[in-house]
């Protein structure tokens, strides 16, 4: 037997020791409050550390899956140090099973250094801690008595049997559980005191392709910094309005509940949606006014310029004061499309704020509402460079025909849709193909200032390849900008433009 074959199946035990760890922090995570399994908890601090056009270019090129390829890249790395400890230990058992403390340990700094830490978050970092190790002894020990003849390969074939199974198990268990708890609660929302009118019926019917005028809550874009899905029970939350006020006030589910309750249909957008980007989405939410939230506490007399947000495990975000309480329907939400908020969208509560990007205004899970000066303090993105004030930028988007799409000749729809929120809403889209003239579009229905509008061109297309723009105008007359801007520090810009191949 040559070197490498004597030496890989030392590099399977450690990863097999780290599986068993892993797996059973993950079911302690699962069926405690805790944090994060280890795993989770270093992609977190990845992406804390992460610099801004790295993160950008992650969003941009993997979209919603950039979690899973993050989780999935910490995990590839720490199965390769795992090998190593393997064979670490195959010499000297202290040394390998030191390594893997150390990485257990990295977790556990990974832990500590996120905002507002709980000793229960250490938790199942310490399982890992005690269960990887006593793995990879347990492998060791069956390997020694193995070679000297006192045991054999069915002996060991048992023992990696065992571990896997107990790694696997408890994995899957954990994300049994972690299901079960994700549920939406049974929560009961009273009826609006302010209802809104009933949203006209869109173009998704008429014009294949186009996206739908109300967004399904299941199709609603997530991006947030979160590589896991928080579970907040209803009964156990409160929300916190201190700083520069009269009086802190905290509230419960069932005070903020007994507020008078106002539904809205408002378009939301993250700042990282690039032009024609797909992180946007129209939906109807309630929720009670944050001027009315803000009242109770008192902030006639604020010197404060800002609202700092944060969440339950204390992510932050900086909202300006003066542009959430300006007389847009700014809202401390508790429903959307008609049901309690899902919990991967910010239930039992969040913020909604019409007009503003999301890292300004859409804090999830929220937990304290605090009036400061950005003097004072700095927000999670404010620390990274992004911009204090970020009003959504005047878009277009393309739906159909897409990118590169090939078409026959004659009556082709062209359609999308656009917003322009807090500035009259959409009066009007522009189509040009191969930069001849503007063309107006046909607008469809008007679902309010704060909502977008869906619109379509009917084109005569003719053979060879075309170049398709659209740009639109906002209610108070201000064109979409042609400039084009990355979405760092504060918003994409620019129109959207496509190519289509015509035979």
């Amino acid at each position: 037997m040559n070197r490498l074959q004597r030496a890989l199946p030392w590099a399977g035990y450690g990863v097999l020791a780290t599986l068993v760890g892993i797996g059973l922090a993950h079911l302690v995570a699962a069926l405690t409050d805790a944090a994060a399994s280890p795993v989770l908890a270093v992609g977190s601090a990845v992406i804390d550390r992460t610099p801004t056009p790295m993160k950008e270019w992650a969003i941009r090129s993997f979209g919603s899956a950039d979690k899973t390829i993050l989780v999935g890249s910490v995990l590839a790395g720490v199965l390769v140090l795992a090998a190593v400890a393997g064979l670490l230990a195959r010499r000297r058992f202290v040394a390998g099973a030191g390594l893997l403390v150390t990485l257990v340990g990295i977790a556990a700094v990974a832990v500590l250094t996120r905002p507002a830490p709980d000793p229960l978050d250490l938790l199942p970092s310490l399982v890992a801690a005690v269960a990887a190790p006593a793995a990879l002894r347990l492998l060791s020990r069956t390997h020694a008595q193995a070679a000297t003849g006192d045991g054999g390969r069915r002996t060991v074939l048992l023992t990696v049997t065992a571990l896997a199974a107990m790694a696997a198990v408890g994995g899957v268990a954990g994300r049994l559980v972690s299901g079960l708890r994700s549920r939406p609660e049974d929560v009961t929302l009273p009826r609006p005191a302010e209802p809104a009118p009933p949203l006209p019926r869109g173009l998704d019917d008429q014009v294949p392709g186009i996206t739908r005028f109300r967004t399904p809550t299941a199709d609603f874009y997530r991006v947030d910094t979160r590589l896991d899905v928080p579970v907040i029970s209803a009964d156990d939350w409160t929300l916190t309005i201190d700083g520069d006020v009269d009086r802190k006030v905290t509230l419960r589910f069932d005070d903020l509940l007994a507020m008078p309750m106002v539904e809205r249909d408002i378009t939301l957008t993250c700042v990282s949606n690039s032009v024609g980007g797909p992180y946007v989405g129209g939906a109807r939410w309630l929720g009670v006014r944050l001027t009315d939230v803000l009242d109770l506490a008192g902030i006639d007399g604020t010197k404060a310029d800002q609202i700092l947000s944060t969440d339950f495990a204390g992510m932050t975000i900086s909202t300006p004061l003066a542009l959430a309480t300006d007389g847009r329907d700014a809202l401390v939400a508790v429903g959307m499309n008609g049901a309690p908020l899902p919990r991967e969208h910010g239930f039992p509560v969040r913020l909604v704020v019409p007009g503003l990007y999301g890292f300004i205004s859409a804090t999830k899970w929220l937990a304290r509402l605090t009036l400061t000066t950005y003097d004072d303090r700095q927000a999670y993105w404010t620390e990274r460079g992004w911009a204090t004030e970020a009003p959504i930028k005047i878009s277009a988007r393309i739906d159909t025909p897409k990118a590169l799409a090939e078409l026959d000749a004659g009556d082709v729809v062209v359609g999308g849709v656009a917003w322009a929120q807090e500035r009259g809403g959409i009066a009007g889209v522009q189509v040009r193909v191969d930069g001849g003239p503007w063309v107006d579009a046909q607008l469809g229905p008007d679902g309010g200032d704060d909502y977008w509008r869906q619109w379509f061109h009917r084109w005569s297309a003719e053979p060879g390849s075309h170049r398709i723009a659209v740009r639109a105008v906002a209610g108070n007359g201000e064109p979409q900008t042609a400039v084009r801007a990355e979405p760092f520090p504060d918003g994409a810009s620019g129109l959207h433009e496509l190519l289509v191949r015509v035979s």
